[in-house]
């Protein structure tokens, strides 16, 4: 596995890593709880919930290094609710 910080407080790190079946999974860890995902081989972005702001933003940092788009609160809402 490797762990890399997206934010320069040190609050938020990637934890990166590969399955069994080969799937590289990279999973945002915000103040210890995970709280979004990135499915290398499907190019999937998953969102577990809406935190806080300061969440949001290190939420928005993952996507952006990822190549996604920022999203709103409202979009990381209706995110959650069509991953789940």
């Amino acid at each position: 596995m490797k762990t890399f910080y997206i934010d320069k407080t040190f609050k938020c790190h990637v934890n990166e890593y590969t399955t069994e079946d080969g799937t590289t999974y990279s999973d945002l860890i915000s103040y210890g709880k995970r709280v979004a995902d990135y499915n290398h081989n499907e190019n999937e972005i998953r969102v577990f919930g809406w935190f806080s702001i300061t969440t949001a933003k290190h939420i928005n940092t993952f996507l952006e290094h990822y190549g996604f788009n920022k999203m709103t609160k409202k979009e990381i809402l209706e995110k959650t609710l069509t991953t789940h």
